[in-house]
């Protein structure tokens, strides 16, 4: 598989220019979860039958993070996909940093707040929003504001923005309601098989749920 991942992707989005996490944890985590299963299903490994994640294919991709993933579902009783977010979330975010750092997308930089609280960013070497990220903006951009067909990972890669609520800091600049139908328009395209589609639509339901169960306690928490 060559390229990026959206994985990869998804963490350049969510950190800023100064290297930080816009997005949240676990939001991020749980996104990241969602983006290496829709990997799999891009991939046709895997399917869901009877609302629950199912391997077709169990020949390696070559990424051992999607393999590993692949090696889980497939490995025991069929979950549903929200069982699946939480247990693959665990260690992603770090994951993922730690392979655009030794690719050189990103940089590590640790500090301490206030010369106490240790703290961790994630800028690009040159301080410039990395290339990547600005191709990924341009293709997610270019779907939204157009009207014809668009690529399966650019769609899959929207839908998981707006599985956790980034596409809200991303398009700013765009009519929020022509983001909302150009949307809806894209879910309902002919750019994936029927089969990979509804994979990837019970995918971002699981990520969606995850993301809002996990706010919902934490103001129950506060409260």
């Amino acid at each position: 598989m060559d390229g990026l991942l959206l994985t990869d992707e998804l963490v350049l989005l969510a950190y800023d220019d100064a290297g930080a996490n816009r997005l949240g944890r676990p939001h991020l985590d749980y996104g990241l979860a969602g983006a290496v299963l829709l990997e799999l299903a891009l991939a046709r490994r895997v399917e869901v039958a009877d609302k629950r994640l199912v391997v077709t294919d169990p020949a390696p991709t070559g990424v051992p993070l999607l393999d590993e993933a692949l090696a889980a579902v497939g490995d025991g009783r069929p979950r549903k996909p929200k069982d699946w977010i939480g247990k693959l979330a665990k260690g992603l975010p770090d994951r993922v940093l730690d392979g655009l750092v030794d690719a050189g997308v990103l940089r590590r930089e640790s500090d301490r707040v206030l010369l106490v609280f240790p703290r961790t960013r994630y800028p690009s070497p040159t301080g410039a929003e990395p290339a990547a990220e600005t191709a990924a903006r341009h293709r997610m951009t270019d779907a939204l504001v157009g009207d014809g067909p668009v690529d399966a990972r650019t769609a899959a890669l929207l839908t998981l923005t707006g599985a956790v609520g980034l596409d809200r800091k991303l398009f700013r600049e765009l009519p929020k309601e022509r983001v909302k139908a150009r949307l809806s328009e894209i879910a309902a395209g002919d750019w994936a098989s029927a089969a990979t589609k509804k994979a990837i639509e019970e995918m971002q339901a699981a990520v969606m749920i995850a993301t809002t169960t996990t706010a919902a306690i934490a103001v129950t928490t506060a409260s």
